[in-house]
């Protein structure tokens, strides 16, 4: 596989990590089971053992492997035990304890709480990033984008809002990256910089696909360390930090296993459950059964899909469903998708490899994310499968495939710009064939028909998810979720990553597979969520409290300097327009001189308006003329202009019944 030049480097085993708490290490239960002769936690492996960290994976019958070429100890762990103690529990679960003989009397433990905040992802689709805070360590889970809503004009995304962090910078112990989709990716190069810079932890794909887009920043490079989800392990602070395999519509993506001093917390990250996977391995389930038998305290889970009943798709459905449609079309292909979805693009190129096409790829992120996963391995092709622009009027069209973005109509996508006839190569003829091989985000769906409906105009044979399985979801639905609980079997259950209504779906689910109730949690954005001892147990709460948190704009080069102000501004402009209004006044006097000017943008257009502007200009005259009659006049330009603004628009209002932006410019002489 090549490996792709990255300013990163591997987790080394048997590194030690600098957060080494000053108190001697607690013994949990499970850490007992691994003491010497003296009574003391073995803080290393034997040769022929994975790990003797607590919570590490027991040698049961269906446990995996113990042969001695096994891995040993943790990336950057000091000692695989974590520095905590626990009562003894009297069932497999390490988040609960019972003693019969224990006093009726409410215990509250010294210890400090386990606080879990989502400082985006639980209220919309994207900005995802959770923070999990013990003690004085704090390690955070993705720092993703989220693109804007209708009623932000001019903004280019959202992110995070880390003014809780504000002062604990050097609190945070590491960052993990769960996969390379920007609305988990997207904010780092906006906040690792705010942070100083700490310690990012991710697959090799996510790491070239965060470095390709760092670089655009021009700013110091990070600190990124490769882990194997399959071996590594990472000791920060007061958590052990582990990973699993997952199934996504982006190769090298996985799910988190935290292990805290009051318990174990899994974060699945995005993730789907395919039995048959291309180009991939399937979702490791024997790992998600193994996490679980060693007792989970709280299982964090994608909702994005929790409202689709049944399993998701395979991405084997998928290529048979592709490859009847390369089968069958006389002219050339073009497919639109996500430049993330890798898998799909090369599910594309492999087929037109097997049916005698060249490719040609189109889209700034499309090429850029092809190309790092080609140099990865993660993406293979032959030397002369794909094509320039320029060679596609060599060949004849059957021998073309088109792979781009913009199924979602965006506006200078390229998918676009061909069904508008401005693309510089490509132009669709009677008897192409269009496969949009994507989902519909929603809000695009008028956008989506639009193209849709060029494309037929221009004789394109269209290929959509509707009319055939050409697109399977990157999300696990309803079927998928009840499994991975029953494999997880987590005391608490917080759904993740979704609006309200679909995290209360998921919940829902979770329900009909013995999650009480009860121990159900459902918090907002900045809402903290608290573990903690109770009674010789753990238990849970969403509290009332919430850290600051706003929406963070990103327009151009700005970064969090858009307002609400700015927004209502925005949307006035967008709305009704402006009308701007020029006077010129005596300083001293107040008096006019000269007529006033008026400019209106987007409101009215002035030649066939003339009656309505001069009626306008006639008002501006008597205000002008009442205020330097007024003996209390003070020669205050201001005082001109919230005049002006407010009768002028309340004129407007009257005569048309718009609200555009009133702007009036005083100039004294």
């Amino acid at each position: 596989m090549m490996k792709r030049k990255l300013s990163t480097r591997r987790a080394n085993p048997g590194a030690s990590s600098n957060n080494v708490p000053s108190y001697p290490p607690r013994i949990t239960p499970e850490a007992s089971k691994h003491t010497n002769s003296n009574g003391r936690p073995t803080t290393g492996t034997t040769p022929h053992s994975r790990s003797t960290a607590p919570h590490s994976r027991n040698a049961a019958p269906h446990s995996r492997s113990t042969a001695p070429h096994s891995r040993s100890t943790a990336p950057h762990s000091r000692s695989a035990t974590p520095y905590y103690k626990r009562n003894k529990p009297t069932s497999s679960n390490n988040h609960s304890t019972t003693n019969s003989q224990s006093s009726p009397k409410t215990i509250f433990s010294r210890d400090p709480k386990l606080k879990i905040i989502g400082l985006g992802g639980l209220e919309e689709v994207g900005r995802n990033m959770t923070l999990l805070e013990y003690d004085n360590d704090i390690i955070i889970i993705d720092m993703g984008l989220m693109f804007p809503e209708e009623d932000m004009p001019g903004v280019d995304y959202i992110i995070p809002d880390i003014s809780y962090l504000k002062g604990k910078e050097k609190n945070v112990k590491g960052v993990i990256i769960t996969h390379g989709h920007y609305d988990h990716i997207g904010a780092i190069s906006h906040l690792i910089p705010e942070l100083g810079f700490p310690t990012l932890y991710m697959s090799p794909l996510t790491a070239g696909l965060v470095k390709k887009r760092h670089e655009e920043y021009k700013i110091r490079e990070l600190d990124i360390v490769i882990v194997d989800p399959e071996k590594d392990k990472v000791q920060l602070g007061n958590f052990l930090v582990e990973f699993f395999r997952v199934n996504h519509n982006i190769p090298d993506s996985f799910g988190v296993v935290v292990r805290t001093p009051l318990g174990t917390i899994v974060h699945t990250g995005d993730f789907k459950i395919d039995f048959s996977p291309l180009h991939d391995k399937p979702a490791d389930l024997n790992r998600f059964a193994e996490i679980g038998r060693s007792g989970v305290l709280a299982l964090l889970s994608d909702s994005t899909n929790a409202g689709n009943p049944g399993f998701q798709i395979s991405e084997h459905v998928v290529e048979k469903e592709l490859e009847k449609i390369f089968i069958d079309a006389p002219g050339m292909i073009v497919t639109g998708t996500f430049a993330s979805l890798l898998n799909r693009v090369q599910q594309c190129i492999s087929l037109a490899e097997k049916f005698g096409r060249k490719v040609y790829l189109d889209g700034r992120s499309m090429i850029s994310n092809v190309e790092i996963a080609h140099e990865l391995g993660y993406i293979k092709y032959n030397k002369d499968t794909l094509i320039d622009g320029e060679d596609i009027k060599k060949l004849p069209r059957n021998k073309v495939l088109m792979i781009g973005t913009g199924a979602q109509g965006e506006k200078n996508a390229v998918l676009k710009r061909i069904a508008n006839k401005d693309h510089k190569f490509v132009s669709i003829e009677k008897g192409d064939s269009i496969i949009f091989s994507s989902s519909v985000i929603p809000g695009n769906e008028r956008s989506i028909q639009s193209l849709k409906d060029t494309f037929y105009r221009q004789g394109a044979n269209v290929f959509h998810y509707k009319m055939m399985d050409v697109h399977a979801g990157g999300h696990a639905q309803q079927e998928d979720l009840k499994l991975t609980i029953r494999l997880f079997k987590p005391k608490y259950f917080m759904p993740i990553e979704a609006n309200y209504f679909l995290r209360v779906i998921h919940a829902d689910v979770a329900k009909t597979v013995d999650i009480p109730e009860s121990n159900i949690l459902i918090p907002d954005n900045a809402q903290i969520t608290e573990f903690y001892r109770q009674d010789r147990e753990v238990k849970a709460e969403v509290t009332k409290t919430r850290v600051p948190f706003d929406y963070v704009m990103v327009d151009g080069l700005g970064v969090g300097d858009v307002s609400n102000i700015v927004l209502r501004d925005r949307q006035l402009l967008a709305d009704d327009g402006m009308f701007v209004v020029i006077t010129t006044v005596e300083t001293k006097t107040g008096k006019l001189v000269g007529s006033p000017d008026i400019i209106s943008r987007g409101f009215v257009y002035m030649k066939e308006s003339k009656t309505l502007i001069d009626e306008a200009r006639q008002k501006i005259r008597n205000i002008c003329k009442a205020k330097a009659k007024n003996p209390d006049y003070n020669a205050d330009a201001n005082e001109i202009k919230n005049e002006i603004r407010d009768q002028i628009g309340k004129f407007l209002f009257t005569k048309t019944k718009r609200r555009p932006m009133v702007l009036p410019v005083v100039i004294e002489v």
